[in-house]
């Protein structure tokens, strides 16, 4: 009966801390906007949860999350496909790909930066809203009538 209860909460877990490490990723390619040869990066997000989630329903225990937590920033800031403590592979980041060259070889374009910042930004609040109501849902759930 717990698991059901908390699987809805792990999948968002799940998908806040990628969102948050995604915001991190897009944040120092801002940073480093005027960076002579820099490469923007950034991951697919739906894939980074597909496979974080299809590892954490194999069973891989309690400690997910934080193990997900403590490797996600150094596998992402080493630039490759690693796996995490629980066997859970975490995002792989990608060059991005740059609509026009510029003379300093950065491939960091604002216009594209700032919307993917915005738009992760409204997908993070979403994601805590719905952490939010499926915790008042549960509480909800185990009042006693005479709770009201």
């Amino acid at each position: 009966m717990i698991n059901r209860l908390t699987d809805s909460l792990d999948f968002h877990a799940q998908a806040l801390q990628l969102r948050a490490e995604r915001q991190r990723v897009i944040a120092s390619n801002i940073a480093n906007a005027d960076t002579p040869g820099y490469q923007a990066r950034d991951f697919d997000f739906a894939t980074a949860l597909r496979n974080a989630t299809t590892a954490m329903g194999a069973g891989a225990g309690s400690s997910r999350t934080s193990a997900l937590a403590g490797t996600l920033g150094t596998d992402i800031a080493a630039g490759v496909m690693r796996r995490a403590a629980d066997g859970r592979p975490a995002p792989e980041l990608r060059y991005a790909v740059p609509s026009q060259t510029s003379a300093d070889s950065n491939t960091v374009d604002m216009d594209r930066e700032r919307a993917a910042f915005v738009d992760n930004s409204v997908n993070y609040e979403a994601t805590l809203r719905f952490i939010n109501g499926s915790v008042r849902t549960m509480l909800d759930a185990m009042k006693s009538p005479n709770q009201g």
